[in-house]
């Protein structure tokens, strides 16, 4: 961040919660909102499960989380304040839970946000003690009421106030000092009893490939957060990720019913730095409907040269519609001719294609590999687009053959 941006940032920071809501806090940036979208049946929810405020160890006040989230045109936020770590209690004295929701709330009327009750349950992980370590519980009812000394009994409450409780960053290094994740038994114990439903496999500036195959082997929801404490700006855009890391949620409406509804139906993917993770039945819509590939005819039929001969090349252009720039990888079968085999689709941009199919065919089956979409640790998602060879053939915009 530049120096003349965080001196305008600063003295917001301290404004009471009434005072923040109608100022743009970054009026010097451009279009910050994220955009992905929807897939057939379901809106795409851009959601951050994991973010703090003064009312734990944070840096902000409730409000300044709510005009984050609006700049960037998230769709739905859970403040997790620790429920046992409040370093600032002695300055922000409070006897309520839930004092964070509130204020928050209050800042979202009449704006395109929900705002999540939630809490952050702060327990150590063995061998150090027998607890969990970290977890998140969303869709509270009362986050006092949490506030119990055995952890198995604070997560029966809040599956009692029917909270979806996600496992927070796994193989954190303070905690796990290899950063292997794994399921300890008392881990074993809580899942079997359905007190944890999802896990982290991204926090902040960390990926656990370990978690993502615990989330497969386990049926638990993917979730990538931001664990946000300082100003978003602070960190969003920066060297490594222009953007917070976030969780499509795939959801039928968007409202906080339907975004349980998804959670516990595990319809996610998670968006990092410029990776895409996921199960394959819910990162292969959100490709389809990223990616469209469009055919330009054969060479010879468009090329300005009459000298041409009939060439079996086909022109394809590729058009991306996200923020994320695509690695690819041609596996089709097909040389490329104005290509190697790896290639970059750039973030709301196109790029053309050319493939030596050798025959001329009134079809092309294209099989691309996308090389930062994962569907498990080491497993990268493909999608094929069946292509007309006739560029005015209203089907040639786009057919889906994904697996």
């Amino acid at each position: 961040m530049k120096s003349s941006s965080l001196v305008r940032l600063l003295p917001l920071l301290a404004l009471p919660a009434g005072l923040c809501a109608a100022i743009d806090p970054y009026p010097l940036y451009g279009d910050h909102r994220i955009k992905f979208p929807d897939v057939p049946g379901y809106y795409t929810l851009k959601c951050d499960f994991h973010i703090h405020t003064i009312f734990s160890d944070g840096k902000v006040w409730p409000n300044m989380r709510v005009e984050e989230a609006v700049r960037e045109g998230l769709d739905a936020i859970a403040i997790t304040d620790h429920l046992e770590w409040n370093p600032h209690r002695a300055d922000v004295p409070f006897s309520d839970q839930n004092r964070s929701y509130d204020i928050a709330v209050k800042a979202i009327e009449g704006r395109p946000l929900i705002v999540l009750r939630a809490a952050e349950i702060t327990r150590r992980m063995p061998p150090e003690k027998d607890e969990p370590g970290h977890l998140n519980a969303l869709f509270l009812q009362d986050a006092n009421k949490l506030k119990q000394d055995d952890v198995v009994d604070v997560l029966r409450e809040a599956k009692r106030q029917g909270a979806f409780v996600t496992w927070n960053h796994p193989s954190w290094l303070r905690q796990t000092p290899d950063g292997i994740a794994r399921v300890t038994p008392l881990h074993q114990r809580l899942l079997e009893e359905n007190l944890i439903q999802g896990i982290e496999v991204v926090n902040s500036n960390e990926y656990s490939a370990e978690s993502l195959q615990i989330a497969l082997d386990r049926n638990l929801a993917i979730v990538g957060c931001s664990d946000i404490h300082a100003p978003i700006e602070w960190f969003y855009p920066g060297e490594e990720s222009p953007h917070r890391p976030i969780t499509f949620v795939f959801a039928k409406e968007k409202t906080e019913t339907a975004l349980k509804e998804a959670l516990l139906a595990r319809r996610t993917v998670v968006w990092w730095k410029n990776s895409l993770i996921g199960r394959a039945d819910n990162l292969l819509p959100l490709l389809q409907a990223s990616i469209t590939a469009k055919s330009e005819g054969y060479e010879w039929e468009t090329s300005t040269f009459s000298y041409l001969p009939k060439t079996t090349v086909l022109n394809v252009r590729l058009y991306n519609a996200t923020d994320a720039a695509f690695i690819l990888r041609n596996i089709s079968g097909y040389g490329m001719h104005n290509q190697t085999d790896i290639f970059i689709l750039p973030a709301h941009g196109n790029i053309p294609l050319q493939f030596k199919l050798l025959q001329k065919l009134p079809e092309a089956v294209l099989k691309l590999e996308v090389l930062n979409a994962l569907t498990a640790p080491d497993k990268h998602a493909v999608v094929e687009f069946a292509v007309s060879a006739r560029p005015d053939d209203p089907a040639a915009v786009k057919k889906d053959r994904s697996p």
